[in-house]
């Protein structure tokens, strides 16, 4: 039976070429999770989820806990056979939906009371259900229930919010019950305090985790902040276990981590943007609302696989977006993760040829050429 763990292949400075084995299958690092929030990925087939090169999604304990139920989803044979998604899977622990989007919540020492954003109806979470809920979800990635600090908070604050996730984190361990491909990951928080960042860290290593997560950050600190975060983190965790940096981000966001040595991410940014029109291309955002794509035959980027790019042009795609036809917002998620996707596999191969640093600073002069391009035609 497949174990869980961390295949460390190379690395160039501090960024990491690696691959996760999964009760579900293998995750080649870095890595980046599709969100698939309540079972999901928004506007997208699981096989086209895989098509782009996804191999692993991201589910949400807080949203299914909701609807449909984790014991239902149990019932049903499993988060992968009710979404039909074979490969990994993880569910973060719903501490931060908890936080966001839940009414009248209550935090105390044993967890977190919260009346359900659909329709009021009041629920608890804490470590011990939270690692239950995941259990009967089957998640390959189990999430350890914490507090996600908000932004800005004091020194004080941050402390106090940090040392209770790290009590929650020891609870969480012992509530997780070890199957063989199975994983649960620790989450380090402490704001933007390097202090604070060390002293969880500490803790958690102490505890033990099949894999470490940095909490915390794209939470309105920008991105010169959360890098100097990341800076002074990733060294404390183990070289010999995964790194994943939650809710990130902006693909300058990706390069920047990997180049600090993270191994995973998610974000919602490659499925919403393309709910909104936004495309992400090698050089920056392109927004198909504007009319100066209307007449315009080119592909939407020039190279790219997909089939947004393969057998459509941008004055079509415009044309989609402003008669708001479901398929202009397919298209472009569809574009978007496949985006994402033929990123990290230029991570993975400049790591192992050695050139990441040249491959992130071609990357930012792409970008910016694309910037000057957007102001051009605005002007």
């Amino acid at each position: 039976m497949t174990q869980f763990s961390f295949e460390l292949l190379a690395e160039d400075g501090a960024a990491r070429l690696g691959r996760v084995h999964t009760a579900h299958g293998a995750i080649d690092t870095p890595a980046f999770m599709p969100v698939g929030t309540a079972a999901t990925v928004k506007a997208m087939l699981p096989g086209s989820v895989a098509a782009t090169g996804a191999q692993i999604v991201l589910g949400n304990t807080y949203h299914l806990m909701l609807r449909p139920g984790a014991e239902r989803v149990a019932r049903l044979g499993g988060l992968h056979k009710f979404m039909n998604w074979p490969g990994p899977i993880l569910t973060d622990s719903g501490g931060f939906q908890v936080m966001s989007l839940a009414k009248l919540r209550k935090l105390d020492e044993d967890g977190v009371t919260f009346q359900s954003h659909h329709d009021g109806s009041r629920h608890r979470l804490t470590p011990e259900s939270s690692m239950d809920i995941q259990r009967l979800l089957d998640a390959d990635i189990t999430m350890a229930f914490d507090e996600c600090t908000p932004f800005p908070a004091t020194p004080e604050q941050a402390a106090v919010s940090m040392r209770l996730s790290m009590r929650w984190a020891a609870r969480s361990k012992a509530a997780f019950v070890p199957r063989p491909g199975y994983g649960l990951f620790g989450i380090v928080q402490g704001g933007v305090y390097p202090e604070l960042r060390a002293d969880s860290a500490k803790a958690l290593l102490e505890i033990g985790f099949d894999g470490y997560a940095v909490g915390g950050l794209a939470v309105g600190e920008g991105q010169e902040a959360m890098f100097a975060t990341l800076e002074v983190t990733t060294p404390l965790l183990p070289r010999d276990k995964p790194r994943y940096l939650m809710g990130v981000g902006r693909p300058s966001d990706i390069i920047g981590a990997v180049l600090r040595g993270v191994d995973m991410f998610d974000c919602v940014m490659p499925t919403r943007s393309g709910r909104t029109a936004q495309a992400f291309t090698r050089r920056g955002t392109v927004n198909l609302r504007n009319a100066r794509h209307q007449d315009d035959p080119r592909p939407l980027e020039e190279g790219c696989s997909c089939p947004c790019c393969r057998d459509h042009s941008r004055a079509y795609l415009h044309h989609l977006i402003r008669s708001e036809e479901i398929l202009g917002p397919m298209l472009l998620t569809w574009h978007n993760i496949q985006a994402y996707q033929d990123l990290m596999r230029s991570l993975r191969e400049a790591i192992a040829e050695g050139r990441v640093a040249e491959f992130a600073a071609e990357a930012a002069r792409l970008e910016a050429l694309g910037d000057i391009e957007v102001l051009r035609h605005a002007g």
